[in-house]
């Protein structure tokens, strides 16, 4: 799996992007190959931007970090939603549903999922507990959705349920 890790921020740079390099290990370790790390500001035209280079770029996952807050600077979901050509919100709820036990501010999230071609975008919150969180939602379910992304579409018995 080509995995690329986009940290939204208007402070952080790669040399300073703690929950980047939380993603980056996690990818890693799950076996993904992260053949792209970026970091763009938070705004919404350069998200879009570097969303559709990656995308075009041949990568399966992108998992971005930041931005998707209330704050007025929060781009991230818009930004996604005008590059995607269809939204995975199954992925997005369970996001929420599931780290809601650990921290109540998970309903402040405004993070969604989406396809465009065959890439997946998650967005994920900006702290490293958060992206550790929310990886271990999405963790179960990567291989399939990447999978059907590239056409393959067979359920395994173990998968149907």
């Amino acid at each position: 799996m080509k995995a690329a890790v986009l940290t939204i921020s208007d402070t952080r740079d790669e040399d300073d992007d703690p929950s980047g390099d939380v993603l980056i290990g996690l990818l890693s370790e799950f076996g993904a190959t992260v053949i792209n790390r970026s970091v763009v500001t938070d705004e919404k035209i350069g998200i879009e931007d570097k969303l559709i280079e990656l995308c075009e770029s041949g990568v399966e996952l992108i998992i971005t970090t930041g931005g998707t807050g209330l704050g007025p600077r929060d781009n991230t979901p818009e930004a996604t939603r005008s590059v995607i050509e269809r939204e995975a919100q199954g992925i997005a709820e369970a996001i929420r549903r599931e780290t809601f036990g650990s921290t109540p501010m998970a309903m402040l999230s405004r993070g969604v999922c989406g396809i465009r071609g065959g890439t997946l975008i998650i967005n994920f919150p900006g702290s490293p507990k958060a992206v550790v969180e929310c990886f271990e939602v999405v963790r179960p379910v990567l291989r399939h959705a990447v999978k059907m992304l590239s056409g393959d579409t067979k359920h395994n018995e173990s998968e149907a349920n």
